[in-house]
């Protein structure tokens, strides 16, 4: 019989062993390691030991702290949000292009508002790629636009005008209090503003980005840690089709 309630397990199934780290806002030392085992038994760790704990300078430390606890989940009563489509290699992709259209799809992307971080979009939009996933500049069929970072709302949406971009894809690596959600918001209400919504795919990724959180927010799909370029091509295909289909 399949199980439907699990517990965390480390030596031996069902022992509730956990390990999680935090960092604390005082410096590392008796004080700091008591403090850190006494917030774990807050969180409902028992038996809660301090394995590994450092400065991170004057006046803040990281910790570790090992423990057990006696939660479990119920998985019958949890439901997942997850982009639909069965999955595609890249030569899959090239195909399903060349079926259905008769010109090169655009993709443009960048890593938007204060975000700096290039790592994700660059991932997936170089033709190197990552992890033995080639990039979108790689692929037959598709004319791949890399803006780089630190690129406004306003400027993204322009570029994707003057492109006529078929595929939007915004990376947000910086989550710290939650930009990340402001920056996403705010350009799904640009594109609703400015009429241009049902003109494009708009996919985001992150490092903090579900599908859940991108349907919740407006867009169409999300993409977390895990997922490659051929996922994100995918996707935006099928979707880009589906939408030809009912145009017709």
């Amino acid at each position: 019989m399949t199980k439907t309630t699990i517990r965390p397990y480390g030596d031996t199934e069902n022992d509730g062993k956990v390990q999680v780290a935090f960092s604390l806002p005082m410096p590392y030392g008796p004080l700091g390691v008591e403090a850190a085992k006494a917030l774990a038994i807050k969180m409902g760790i028992k038996n809660a030991s301090v394995v590994h704990g450092t400065s991170l300078g004057a006046d803040f430390s990281h910790y570790i702290v090992y423990g057990t606890v006696s939660h479990d989940v119920d998985l019958a009563g949890l439901s997942v949000i997850e982009v639909e489509g069965d999955h595609m290699e890249m030569e899959e992709v090239e195909a399903l292009i060349k079926e259905h259209f008769d010109r090169e799809l655009v993709f443009i992307g960048a890593s938007t508002g204060t975000d700096a971080h290039t790592v994700g979009i660059d991932a997936i939009m170089n033709m190197k790629g990552y992890h033995g996933h080639y990039g979108l500049e790689r692929y037959q069929g598709i004319k791949a636009i890399n803006l780089g970072g630190q690129v406004d709302n306003e400027a993204l949406l322009e570029q994707a005008i003057k492109e006529n971009a078929d595929v939007i894809l915004i990376s947000q690596t910086v989550t710290q209090k939650d930009v990340h959600i402001e920056n996403l918001t705010g350009f799904v209400e640009l594109l609703e503003a400015e009429g241009q919504r049902d003109r494009f795919v708009v996919v985001i990724g992150g490092p903090r980005i579900s599908h859940a959180l991108a349907k919740e927010l407006g867009y169409d799909a999300g993409f977390g840690p895990g997922k490659y370029a051929n996922d994100v091509a995918a996707f935006a295909i099928r979707t880009l089709i589906e939408r030809q289909k009912n145009q017709d």
